[in-house]
């Protein structure tokens, strides 16, 4: 089996990730556990810079914090040099006690409420992306209270239907997100006439786990469209086209694609589109998130009860399941995963790899491939390192797992295991 864009490789007995042995982070930390590479990580921030940011003149990168956040990797983040999108006030707020610069802080979102807005204007957020046109006007009365000209960027809906689960489209026609072309224009207008609002361009967003690049193509050509219209009815010049993410990566025998796979096509398109229309060529910016984070990294668990059920199926549970990855549950997600104490052993067994808790549809992976499998054995499962931590709950109110980041062989806690008590903590 080929382990998907991990460092590390395999000692005589165990799984090693990130230099570290995976059967003995288990023992230290106990299961389930959320294990994040930190060379990873820094790995890919840099793959960004030099594909992308030193390679085009004028490119920005930003990190999509809602695939992984905490105030450790805000500041890994930070120490890269690139940016950060959030999509909440809890983003923000990360962002703002882990000492992130603001003004390389885009704050997205479909519904920011009063508060959220008065948040990212009181900082000093670098960008906001409005999201419909009523938003502007509630940012226009926060800004005026504050005497402050916000930045922002109008999100638009290009109307694409892209090769994606249904639940992670956000760029058709029928989508929740953005501003529909049909009136593109009049929000145009209305952003014209409002005095604490300084529009620097547009963004779009199509989608999650794009695995093609020729829908970044048609939106870019779209997007163009907007500019040279802006400008010949306005005299408005864009000065920032931010593409958005989505970079699809593998979770199970489907290839990875570089960053250059997607952002070259982007580029290319346009800088042809700006000469064809005789426009300045604006900033591009980028979002990456899941093509960040999800390799690096895993979860480990413990098997517990084995149940076979003769000529039909044999479940295999693990003390975790929908809580830490709901992703299996909410839209079919696949994995791969392997015994990290059996890594050497052949796998001549098929299971279903069933979670804890109390719901028939958390299975975390049907019909898996694995050696022998026993009580105790420790499960690793493979790209877990995007929406796991950031989706998981307190369902069956159970603790979130800890989060451990490794970094040159060496592991830390960033984020605390749960207890009981912070369960009950905000009960009255």
């Amino acid at each position: 089996m080929r382990i998907m864009g991990y460092s590390g490789g395999v000692s005589v007995s165990n799984f090693i990730f990130s230099g570290c042995d995976t059967v003995e982070l288990a023992k230290k930390y106990g299961t389930p556990l959320y294990v994040m590479s930190e060379d990873h990580i820094r790995e890919r921030c840099g793959e960004i810079k030099r594909d992308f940011i030193n390679k085009y003149p004028k490119t920005k990168a930003v990190y999509a914090s809602k695939a992984f956040l905490t105030k450790e990797m805000a500041r890994i983040i930070k120490s890269e040099g690139l940016g950060m999108d959030v999509v909440s006030g809890g983003e923000l707020y990360t962002a703002i006690k882990a000492d992130f610069p603001m003004e390389d802080v885009i704050f997205h979102g479909n519904n920011k409420t009063k508060d959220e807005l008065t948040l990212a204007i009181k900082n000093n957020v670098g960008r906001i992306v409005v999201d419909y046109v009523e938003e502007l006007d509630l940012i226009e009365e926060i800004a005026k209270e504050y005497n402050k000209r916000m930045k922002i960027l109008l999100r638009i809906n290009p109307g694409l239907d892209i090769q994606t689960h249904k639940y992670i489209q956000t760029g058709q026609k029928d989508s929740k997100f953005g501003i529909p072309l049909d009136n593109i224009y009049e929000v145009l207008e209305k952003t014209f006439s409002l005095k604490y609002i300084d529009l620097l361009g547009f963004h779009f967003h199509l989608g999650s786990q794009i695995l093609d690049n020729e829908s970044y193509i048609m939106a870019v050509r779209i997007m163009a469209d907007i500019m040279k219209n802006a400008k010949g009815k306005y005299g408005f010049v864009t000065k920032e086209l931010n593409t958005g993410g989505g970079y699809g990566i593998p979770y199970t025998e489907e290839a990875g694609k570089d960053l250059n796979y997607f952002t070259d096509p982007i580029i290319n398109e346009v800088d042809k589109n700006c000469v064809e229309y005789n426009l300045e060529r604006p900033l591009v910016i980028i979002e990456p998130g899941r093509w960040i984070v999800g390799e690096a990294g895993i979860t480990l668990y413990t098997i517990g009860n084995i149940k076979k059920i003769p000529k039909l199926k044999t479940y295999v549970s693990v003390d975790g399941g929908m809580l830490d990855n709901p992703r299996p549950s909410l839209y079919g997600a696949k994995y791969q995963a392997v015994l990290a104490n059996k890594i050497n052993e052949p796998a001549n067994n098929t299971v279903t790899i069933a979670g804890k808790y109390c719901e028939s549809g958390d299975i975390l992976i049907w019909d898996l491939r694995l050696p022998k499998v026993e009580s105790g054995d420790i499960l690793v499962v493979f790209t877990t390192g995007a929406y796991n931590y950031s989706m998981s709950s307190n369902y069956n109110r159970i603790p979130r797992p800890a989060v451990v980041m490794l970094s040159q062989g060496k592991d830390r806690v960033i984020v605390k295991r749960e207890t009981y008590e912070d369960i009950i903590r905000n009960d009255i």
